[in-house]
């Protein structure tokens, strides 16, 4: 009888104790401790490479003479319809919203659909046309793409991933190793409003006032900063985890501490009182048209002036800066005076919201 091999004798020893984890926990919606894990201390290292390591939205490179930008993502959001999108019009944003945080402008999208048997074709039809639409808005092309039907596992009944390709056409390296000491951190509005919509929409809670996704493409309002010539260092949308982990993230590859002004971050009435009654944090729920960017404190009232003008940025406010020190944290100054650091959220905050 030949004895059992153990993973290591095959594939080396992992970095994670699979003693410990010896099974993929669910975390609904991503951003969290587990998946960041995963991220730090299996793929990258197995994975390693020069654009992985920049702990971007996208990979950065040079093509043909040209500066482009290439990211990817997948989407299983539950239920596939919310107030404010779908999981069609979700697919394209969040990837060209990827590319801008790049500083790209996008071009081409793939788009690959893995269907459930068994889901409604006038769904399917719905989500396609929602997926045209959107690629009008942004001005991109769906120029690629794959369909699967799978059985009916009791999931979402439709998953979508996207990739795509956009081109930078300015000199900025944007990326969380540009930003400096003293930069201004501003965020371009109000937190949170996506995956209260989306949770409230899946459990059939009501509130007094009627809470719509921000789900909304950055294209636009990014460009319009970028062609005023203001030296953005880094850009980083809120999806998954919100602006705390966006955050965290950033602190953590540029090594640098982060000071937020709690009082400063904009959340509304509606989001404020849904997170109080749920018990959840703001700062922790998923957005999908909200972004932060890291500028010289100099060009930071023109940055935000140029917000503020655009429909993507009405509420946009400075909500901290980069502080000398290097320890690759995250300090939030609440209303009272106090303070707390901002730790990577370690279990289920939200159903799947992205």
């Amino acid at each position: 009888m030949k004895d059992k091999k153990s993973i290591a004798d095959n594939f080396g020893a992992c970095p994670i104790p699979l003693d410990n984890y010896p099974h993929i926990v669910m975390a609904h919606g991503g951003g969290g401790q587990m998946t960041n894990q995963l991220i730090k201390e299996m793929f990258n290292p197995v994975f390693n490479n020069q654009f992985l390591a920049a702990e971007h939205d996208g990979a950065v490179f040079d093509s043909a003479g040209k500066k482009a930008a290439f990211t990817t993502d997948s989407y299983v959001i539950q239920p596939l319809f919310f107030p404010g999108g779908d999981i069609g019009s979700l697919a394209v944003y969040g990837t060209v919203n990827d590319l801008c945080m790049c500083g790209a402008v996008p071009a081409y999208i793939s788009l690959s659909l893995i269907i459930e048997e068994g889901l409604p074709m006038q769904n399917l039809w719905r989500i396609i046309n929602s997926i045209q639409k959107a690629a009008e808005r942004t001005g991109v092309q769906i120029v690629t793409g794959d369909t699967k039907v799978i059985d009916k596992t009791g999931g979402g009944g439709l998953y979508i991933n996207t990739s795509g390709i956009g081109f930078i056409e300015h000199d900025l390296n944007i990326n969380p190793a540009a930003i400096r000491n003293g930069d201004l951190i501003l965020l371009s509005g109000d937190i949170g409003r996506h995956g209260i919509a989306v949770m409230a929409t899946r459990e059939g809670l009501e509130f007094e006032t009627e809470l719509t996704s921000d789900c909304a493409p950055l294209n636009d309002i990014v460009q319009k900063i970028l062609t005023a010539g203001i030296p953005v260092h880094c850009m980083r949308d809120l999806t998954r985890g919100g602006l705390a982990s966006a955050l965290i993230e950033i602190a953590h590859s540029a090594g640098n501490t982060l000071e937020i002004n709690e009082e400063t971050v904009p959340v509304t009435d509606a989001v404020g009182g849904a997170c109080e009654l749920l018990g959840f944090d703001p700062v922790y729920v998923a957005n999908e048209g909200r972004f932060v960017m890291f500028v010289p404190q100099e060009h930071a009232r023109q940055c935000l002036k140029i917000c503020r003008n655009h429909a993507a940025g009405e509420s946009a406010a400075v909500i901290g800066r980069v502080t000398e020190k290097k320890q690759g944290t995250v300090v939030m100054k609440n209303r009272i005076g106090g303070q707390r650091i901002l730790h990577m959220f370690s279990g289920e905050q939200l159903p799947r919201i992205c």
